[in-house]
């Protein structure tokens, strides 16, 4: 077995990645997620595993940078107008949960026998949930842009401000009770000092990034501007520290002020690969600080103090999110998600250690309990997730929905995504009387905020078509996306309605070809003109005029008007001869060269041989 270590040499490191590259994808694999592989490889390497490494702790604070990237990452993509426009998430959602969640986990502690003080700082380490794990998992599912996802952040943004005031009382405390270390600051000094912080960043953030980056822009190598991108991060998350805050909030407020500078996507390029390697590390020194001896001597205060807390915390979660109008699904899914402890709570926990309120063997325990907690979140995630059935709006529920009844529009348009929002323009500048349906309830919602009415119903029902008065309409629009669907509406239309006009949304050229021979009266491949348009442009930008780029787009519809005759009658294998390929024709050449060069049987009657060149491209 390799010698244990403190430090990070080349061993430490090979150990380090060697974990993470072998349990993560094992993890991935079988549905855990990333974050669960790291804890578990951190704890197989760590002091109560493999015993690689003898303090953790080094590492952890080195690998806590990671979580300082990713919030300024996140930083960069939060407008300051978006941020604004979270001020209620943030300091209404947000402080309601860790306000109520901290008071019933306090008396849950109480009950189990602890002190009030002991109580109420435990209760709050476990109140702050871990950023880090939360964002990953939102990351992995893709969640983080979205409404639910964007609450999310705006509770994480209010538990990272949270710290603060939560170390202040635990110094209140603790001179209260009389063990208060004479040394430590008065509060005006630490507040002052946070206050300073935030002024500073704000200052350099908004009047010296990017004059300096301009400068390196121009002087500098890439190298530089790398180093000057970590420096920004690094400069933030220190000047919040030194102000007794988070370091990641100072790295987020730095991200907010960056996000709209003209080096916004370099910044965030230049620090995206720290970011991954580092939270990754952060996971692995996570669970290598799980001290599994304090978990097998106080086994039962720890597994219920796991129990208790997460089962306590996901209610009062769920509680708080109700109460704010979330739905039952994302109320469950953010109890889930946010049912643990996190990072800041080993801050809170060593703060209270020092300052004398409860011994280094209470730290230890709660600090067991917490990273418990941490890595049995993506396991209750996953589970919430699988036994969850997936939400379904309900037409008869939904606000500002009606159903299609007694519509008597000129044109009915069947379905309202991107494509038909687009046609519906130039008919409504017209001032032609147009009605639409759609069966999707959101996007129904949605279109009610720009000013569209749409109607529910489904236009393959015919009941649907003859309450939206496809009967009474000259024509009808057919855009919904999926082919199958247009083909049952067409199959409708042309049969119970013959006198009205039909055209559709076609999806490629098979169901083009199934729609002419349905007899629609007009169709269009959606992305067709759009394609062609872009390609003129092309031609025009590479110097071409627009008479020429006009002639070669001319010369393409012909091509494929030709195509699509000789298709309707050969088969969708027709007619490849009239595309166009960027693959040069290669020339026949024989297995095995002749040793003797070939002679004409008849030369008098031979012409000038060439060799065949002419073969068919493949169909697309």
């Amino acid at each position: 077995m390799a010698e244990a270590t403190t430090g990070l040499d080349l061993g430490a490191a090979a150990a380090l990645l060697a974990a993470g590259v072998l349990a993560v994808p094992v993890f991935k694999r079988i549905g855990l997620g990333s974050v669960l592989g790291y804890l578990a490889a951190g704890l197989a390497i760590g002091p109560f595993g493999l015993k690689l490494f003898r303090e953790p702790e080094t590492i952890l604070h080195v690998a806590e940078f990671g979580v300082v990237i990713f919030l300024f990452i996140i930083g960069l993509e939060m407008r300051p107008k978006r941020l604004w426009g979270l001020r209620k998430e943030i300091f209404g959602l947000g402080a309601a949960q860790v306000l109520f969640c901290g008071l019933i986990l306090t008396l849950t502690a109480m009950l189990a026998g602890f002190s009030a003080p002991v109580a109420f700082v435990g209760a709050m380490g476990f109140v702050l949930s871990s950023t880090a794990v939360i964002m990953q998992m939102l990351e992995e599912r893709g969640e983080i842009a979205g409404g639910p996802g964007q609450r999310a952040v705006s509770i994480l943004l209010l538990e990272d401000l949270a710290i603060v005031p939560l170390l202040a009382i635990v110094a209140v405390l603790a001179t209260v009770l009389g063990v208060a270390n004479e040394q430590a600051p008065p509060l005006w000094q630490t507040i002052g000092f946070a206050v300073a912080a935030v002024g500073g960043v704000l200052l350099a953030g908004k009047y010296l990034v990017d004059p300096i980056f301009r400068l390196l822009a121009r002087y500098g190598g890439r190298e530089v501007m790398t180093a000057a991108a970590l420096l920004v991060v690094v400069g933030a998350a220190w000047a919040m520290s030194l102000g007794g805050l988070s370091m990641a909030m100072g790295a987020f407020l730095a991200g907010v002020l960056l996000s709209e500078s003209t080096f916004r996507h370099q910044l965030e390029s230049d620090v995206e690969p720290f970011r991954a390697i580092l939270l990754g590390l952060f996971f692995l020194s996570v669970g290598m600080s799980l001290d599994l001896s304090v978990v097998v001597t106080d086994w039962r205060i720890v597994v219920g103090g796991v129990v208790a807390f997460m089962a306590v915390k996901a209610l009062g979660i769920y509680g708080v999110a109700r109460l704010f109008k979330a739905s039952h699904h994302e109320a469950v899914e953010r109890a889930a998600l946010f049912a643990q402890g996190g990072e800041f709570a080993f801050v809170l926990y060593g703060a209270a250690v020092t300052a004398g309120l409860f011994d280094a063997q209470v730290g230890a325990m709660l600090s067991a309990i917490v990273i418990l907690s941490m890595a049995l979140t993506p396991l209750t995630s996953l589970l919430t997730q699988r036994l969850l059935p997936k939400p379904v709006v309900s037409a008869e529920d939904a606000d500002g929905v009606d159903f299609a009844k007694d519509l008597r529009g000129q044109v009915l348009i069947i379905g309202f995504g991107r494509f038909a929002q687009v046609v519906s323009q130039p008919l409504l500048a017209k001032d032609v009387d147009v009605s639409i349906i759609e069966n999707d309830v959101e996007m129904i919602q949605a279109a009610s905020q720009f000013g569209f009415k749409v109607y529910y119903g489904d236009g393959a029902q015919l009941a649907t078509l003859r309450a939206s008065g496809a009967e009474q309409a000259e024509i009808v629009l057919v855009c919904v996306d999926k082919p199958e669907a247009a083909d049952r509406i067409v199959e409708l239309v042309k049969s119970e309605f013959p006198t009205t006009k039909i055209m559709v949304r076609a999806f490629d050229r098979g169901h083009s070809m199934r729609l002419i021979q349905a007899g629609v009266d007009y169709q269009i491949r959606e992305t067709f003109e759009s394609a062609l348009k872009f390609g003129e442009r092309a031609l025009i930008e590479l110097g071409m005029d627009e008479s020429q780029a006009a002639e070669a787009i001319g010369d393409v519809r012909r091509r494929d008007d030709a195509r699509l005759d000789l298709q309707l009658t050969g088969g969708i294998s027709a007619g490849r001869q009239l595309m166009r390929g960027n693959m040069p024709t290669p020339q026949p050449a024989p297995y095995i060269k002749p040793r003797r060069e070939g002679r004409l049987l008849n030369e008098d009657e031979a012409g000038p041989a060439a060799p065949d060149t002419q073969r068919e491209p493949a169909d697309v």
